[in-house]
């Protein structure tokens, strides 16, 4: 089997290191491996596959003789190192929204339109977590009934922040009193409804990821609004999700597509408290869905969904696009 020269962009960060993990948990054929963070992380040891290696600071000749670039660093950052990485004939999967929305970049969950990977410049963008999570939910719907609006409420877990979310939240869960900047309130026993900045029409940045980026994934206008609420738990997403359709469904029916979706769990039985959870989903690949049953809104089906947002919400995704280019002969 061939092996491919792969760098990891932002190795130090929560996404960073997930994305070692999944890499080794999923044996990617790796030949040359680089670690790449800022200076303050460079020179640290890090064991992957029984093996130390050491991470480097990033400079613009860092992507030379490489294949892939798994960025998990900010958009400032991926905007700065674009064009090296581009120069060096690899292919950059970018985690951050720098080229999302960009029309010649493609937006890719793997299980759903893995056929956009054929129209890529060398830039590959993964989509935020809500997106990839409630899309691996909804879209499998989408084939037979066609989305025509969806409302979302979401609850999202503190390490969609990064480490200082995480680290937020267990200082205050032990003195409530201590103050984080990575959240304009305290976290620990609260729910803090903003993610991101507000906007002019007085939605936050998130809130407007998942009507973007899921038109452009699905493509076809769909209609979203949504709520993003952040809540003092440490990993996995939940999100409350209404779809309306074009035209009427079949619950049973749509029990019966989710069931069949690929990295989906149908995890639904009211009479045994049976329904995603964080606690359920947290450090493993799956979204789950639940709580299935029939809107009050016309054409409406409701459902409950979880999903790792640091592992298929980010790193999993962006190795399954590695992988994905791999298949198809691609890369």
């Amino acid at each position: 089997m061939r092996k491919y020269n792969v760098a990891v962009l932002g190795v130090s960060g929560a996404v960073g290191r997930m994305m070692l993990r999944v890499l080794e948990e999923r044996e990617f054929p790796i030949g040359t491996f680089k670690l790449l963070a800022s200076s303050r992380s460079a020179g640290k040891g890090v064991m992957f596959r029984g093996e130390e290696y050491y991470i480097e600071e990033t400079t613009r000749d860092s992507f030379r003789g490489m294949d892939i670039v798994l960025g998990a660093v900010e958009s400032d950052i991926a905007r700065v190192y674009k064009e090296d990485i581009v120069k060096s004939g690899a292919i950059f999967i970018d985690n951050s929204s720098a080229f999302r929305l960009e029309k010649d970049v493609p937006l890719v969950v793997p299980q759903i339109n893995g056929d956009d990977l054929c129209t890529h410049t060398q830039i590959i963008a993964n989509p935020n977590c809500v997106t990839i999570i409630a899309l691996m939910a909804v879209a499998p719907l989408h084939k037979e009934y066609t989305i025509k609006r969806m409302i979302v409420s979401t609850y999202q877990a503190v390490s969609g922040a990064g480490n200082e979310g995480i680290e937020a939240l267990r200082e205050q869960v032990i003195d409530p009193t201590i103050y984080s900047p990575i959240f304009p309130y305290p976290i620990a026993y609260n729910v803090i409804p903003q993610i991101g900045s507000f906007t002019e029409d007085h939605q936050t940045s998130e809130e407007i990821k998942l009507q973007r980026e899921g038109s452009k994934i699905l493509h076809a206008p769909i209609e979203v609004d949504c709520t993003c609420v952040r809540i003092p738990v440490y990993t996995s997403h939940s999100m409350s999700i209404v779809v309306e359709f074009e035209k009427q469904v079949d619950i049973e029916y749509v029990r019966e597509i989710l069931t069949k979706s690929e990295g989906v769990v149908v995890w639904d039985d009211v009479e045994s408290n049976k329904y995603p959870m964080p606690i359920l989903t947290s450090d493993q690949d799956k979204v789950y869905v639940g709580r299935i049953r029939k809107s009050r809104i016309e054409n409406g089906v409701s459902l409950f969904v979880c999903g790792d947002q640091l592992r298929k919400g980010a790193a999993t995704n962006a190795v399954e696009i590695a992988e994905e280019l791999v298949n198809r002969g691609i890369l």
